[in-house]
């Protein structure tokens, strides 16, 4: 008889898919609650002093850094990041690329679809671009009502980690949407040999939202980065440094981290494929 595939991944063995071999893929695919991860960033403007990749570039340095810290018996494999997404709000700049909002459904549909048929549990999109949030949310709802047997979730790489928000002022909290503090700090630790000198503070002196509106939020409108910004910067980039960069990235690293430990040690969100493996395994309740 042939010798199995291993069915775990160990210290040295590769996450991502696209490294291993297809019976490793199919063995990994059929363990209870596996996962794959599927970083999205945006290849768009990100002022003058930050690269079109800025999303792209967080999102894939975030993910590698939790696979590496999660315990290698867990179920998770990564895919090639998506560095093109859904960026038209940006295109009053140059060098900005953008999928459009069907293509990037049809992206989503498409692998998605391949995975589940796979038997993989679970898809996870770790999402750095603030704005295909609500596109990639309709992406995984469209994908999870095609393909039941599979859990969808569709994360905004900002929102959850504890403790960010409370690194930044509140004027950045509140207005710095775009290649701000917050954005500019990050990629001086990250890879400081792409950030310019430019610090610009802009997008903040537009006429202000009345009573309950506001550019993002409870009341958002669907805003361009040239109706506001002649940089491209929405925000205060003025203070950014390393050190804030490197509380910011640890901080996003830990929560991350621990929503996927949480996630992987259990049968959430429940689906009738998560069940099935759980029982072939022995961990039914």
């Amino acid at each position: 008889m042939p010798p199995q595939p291993k069915t775990r991944t160990y210290p040295g063995q590769p996450r991502e898919l696209m490294a291993l071999p297809w019976p490793q893929v199919q063995a990994a695919a059929s363990q209870a609650g596996s996962t794959v991860i599927w970083p999205w960033g945006a290849l768009e403007q990100h002022g003058p002093q930050l690269p079109l990749g800025t999303d792209a570039l967080f999102a894939d340095r975030v993910v590698n850094a939790v696979l590496e810290r999660l315990p290698p018996e867990r179920p998770i494999w990564r895919l090639p990041l998506q560095s093109i997404g859904f960026s038209p709000e940006h295109q009053g700049f140059c060098g900005t690329l953008s999928l459009s909002a069907g293509q990037v459904v049809d992206l989503v549909m498409a692998v998605g679809g391949q995975l589940a048929a796979a038997g993989f549990s679970r898809l996870l999109l770790l999402n750095g671009h603030g704005g295909q949030i609500g596109l990639l949310q309709a992406a995984a709802r469209q994908l999870r009502a095609s393909a039941p047997q599979m859990a969808v979730l569709p994360c905004f790489l900002w929102s959850g980690p504890e403790g960010v928000a409370a690194l930044l002022p509140e004027a950045e909290r509140r207005h710095g949407l775009h290649a701000g503090l917050a954005e500019t700090s990050l990629m001086l630790h990250l890879a400081a040999e792409l950030v310019l000198p430019e610090r610009p503070c802009d997008g903040l002196s537009a006429e202000p939202p009345p009573q309950g509106w506001s550019l993002e939020g409870a009341a958002p409108c669907a805003w361009l980065s040239s109706d506001l910004s002649a940089s491209g910067v929405i925000g205060d980039s003025a203070g950014a440094s390393a050190e804030l960069g490197a509380e910011l990235f640890e901080r996003l690293v830990d929560g991350w981290v621990r929503r996927c430990e949480s996630l992987l040690t259990s049968r959430w969100p429940p689906t009738a494929s998560l069940a099935a493996k759980d029982s072939a395994n022995g961990h039914g309740s």
